[in-house]
């Protein structure tokens, strides 16, 4: 019988210094969290730009929340040397710093790599950029939609001539995924040799990554060469008696199930329609049965028929998740508590290690929030913290009157 697993997380004893902003950097770290490591977020003064994005939450964003679990918060004005001395010690006993950065700024406020890693030879030290550390766009400005316009998901994602952005940040998502990913790699790393390295990643190659299968141009092909990996009308969303189902039959088998399903078993059985290729070719002549067929029942309804025997899902909306019985089975969302916004579910956990299972989540800090115990923790003394605060080195003392539940 296996020992009881003790809940730390395979990243526990990391300490993580997270300079970065928007989602890519942010949730990066917010994953090392996930997996135990202690994350401290360095703010400017003022703060964090998802502190400050729409929300009809009072207190807080739901987009800072959600992205930055996991976390101790701290405010520096790295525009002030006295502020840069501050991370310098830190940076004595961190193992990772995370900073999205355009790579001329971090030599201006202190957080170059060089000066760095010489502070903490072991430093793992990863920057996240838009373009990358070299060429023509090394200093421009990234975000998630720009790079989904540059990099052709946008056409693929839309109609012909008719570009469509896909929402929900999925480049800054899966760049925070190599974070995490590049960051953990490098620790392993350095537990083999004992060196420190920089890590770079940026959203152009995480828009690409993205689309690895497409990104593929044999010799001898043109430019209007095939990419699109959608395999016709059959898979795709298609309305029922009320609401859409989307369906997924690619295999015989799951083909043949589709049609049986639907009291369409001819069209199962004919040779004419017996490969993806054939269906997508004849998707004019099937899916109208199809779309037929599905206006006998809810979209709910079909999902329960289908059951195993067709790869579906009724459409559904992110409120629809919260109770959703696998996500609970899975226990994939949380109940947090903030000392602003009081308690909120959220999610939790994406990857279940069975020897070292993660630590209990918290919420994302108040503005400041960790600042003076931080300091106090890297040997500042009242005296050094109240100098810091007179010359604007250090942010306001948030911390609430009552226990908020985090560590």
């Amino acid at each position: 019988m296996k020992d009881s697993p003790v809940a730390h997380g395979p990243l526990s004893g990391i300490k993580v210094l997270d300079l970065s902003g928007y989602i890519a950097g942010p949730y990066g770290c917010a994953l090392l969290g996930d997996l135990g490591a202690e994350v401290v977020k360095v703010e400017p003064p003022g703060g964090d730009t998802f502190r400050n994005y729409p929300s009809t939450l009072k207190s807080e964003t739901r987009a800072f929340l959600g992205i930055n679990r996991n976390k101790h918060g701290v405010v520096l004005d790295l525009k002030l040397p006295a502020a840069q001395e501050v991370l310098w010690r830190m940076v004595k006993s961190a193992d990772v710093l995370v900073h999205n950065f355009r790579p001329s700024v971090t030599p201006r406020i202190g957080c170059d790599y060089e000066r760095l890693s010489a502070i903490n030879p072991r430093l793992i030290y990863c920057s996240v950029t838009g373009y990358g550390e070299n060429g023509p766009l090394r200093q421009k400005a990234g975000y998630d939609q720009v790079l989904q316009s540059m990099t052709g998901i946008c056409v693929f994602q839309g109609a012909a001539g008719t570009p469509e952005i896909v929402y929900g940040s999925i480049v800054d998502y899966y760049a925070a995924s190599l974070v995490a990913y590049g960051v953990s790699s490098a620790l392993f790393h350095r537990q083999r040799t004992g060196e420190g390295q920089a890590v770079a990643v940026s959203l152009l190659a995480s828009a690409l990554a993205m689309q690895s299968a497409r990104f593929v141009w044999a010799q001898g092909e043109g430019r209007d060469v095939g990419r699109d990996m959608r395999s016709g009308g059959v898979t795709g969303h298609h309305p029922t008696k009320d609401g859409f189902i989307y369906l997924s039959a690619n295999t015989p088998h799951f083909w043949s199930s589709l049609c049986e399903l639907l009291d369409l078993k001819a069209m199962g059985d004919d040779p004419r329609y017996d490969s993806v290729r054939k269906r997508a070719e004849l998707a004019g002549e099937i899916v109208p049965k199809l779309r037929t067929a599905l206006r006998a029942r809810t979209a709910i309804e079909w999902e329960m028929l289908f059951g195993e025997r067709v790869p579906c899902a009724a459409v559904r909306t992110i409120e629809d998740m919260f109770d959703h019985p696998q996500v609970l089975a899975e226990k994939l969302v949380t109940e947090f508590t903030h000392p602003a916004v009081g308690s909120y579910r959220g999610f939790t956990n994406p990857i279940v290690f069975d020897r070292s299972p993660s630590p209990k989540p918290f919420a994302a800090p108040m503005f400041g929030q960790h600042t003076i115990g931080v300091l106090r923790e890297n040997g500042f003394s009242d005296d050094d913290i109240a100098r810091l605060r007179a010359c604007g080195a250090i942010g306001p003392d948030t911390r609430p009157s009552t226990a908020d539940g985090q560590p």
